[in-house]
């Protein structure tokens, strides 16, 4: 039942690529996913880079800001209501087991494990929750919700733009197994920058 209401769902929002005003759907799909929503703002922007290549930068800048402004609502909501509405979300879908698993992250690497994060298959909304209910440093928090949003909205902007249309078969069947790619690469040059540092 679960897996046909996020299949209507995701059919919903690539029905939105036509409307007058994607770009605020885009907006607010961004916004929601990284607090609440089920569904990655990804599928639009794809579909939106492929139906107006010119444009994708533009669509990738809209993701990023919509995700990050998502991303403080998500903080704020595991600093202040934890235990009213981010448990819920979280065991909404399941992510109560990941919860300890980022929580681990939080301990090794701070406010850097959103770096992470933000590639990851993992949802995004399970770490900008967690970091809030943690305290994680907020301006951190935003700088690493930058880097590593910003870095895969453009990528995928970037691929669509440079390669085209044939490139989206590419990036929905591998698209987990290349974030994670680049995370674990994240993090590995987090550990050799902090070593060198020492």
């Amino acid at each position: 039942m679960e897996a046909v209401i996020v299949r209507r769902l995701y059919d919903r929002i690539l029905s939105l690529a036509d409307h007058p005003r994607a770009g605020l759907w885009l907006f607010v799909l961004a916004f929601a996913e990284s607090s609440f929503f089920p569904i990655p703002p990804d599928v639009l922007l794809i579909t939106l880079s492929i139906s107006k290549p010119q444009k994708s930068f533009y669509w990738a800048l809209i993701c990023l800001v919509g995700s990050v402004m998502g991303g403080v609502f998500g903080y704020f909501i595991g600093v202040q209501f934890m235990e009213i509405i981010g448990d819920k979300i979280l065991s909404l879908y399941h992510l109560q087991e990941k919860y300890l698993v980022v929580q681990d992250l939080y301990r090794r690497y701070d406010a850097w494990a959103v770096a992470a994060g933000g590639f990851t298959p993992l949802p995004y909304k399970l770490f900008t929750i967690t970091a809030g209910a943690f305290h994680i440093n907020f301006f951190t928090f935003i700088i690493a919700s930058i880097l590593s949003r910003g870095g895969r909205f453009f990528l995928v902007s970037g691929l669509i733009y440079l390669v085209g249309p044939r490139v989206r078969y590419f990036i929905e069947k591998y698209f987990n197994l290349f974030t994670l790619i680049f995370a674990l690469l994240l993090v590995a040059g987090y550990i050799v920058i902090k070593w060198v540092i020492k």
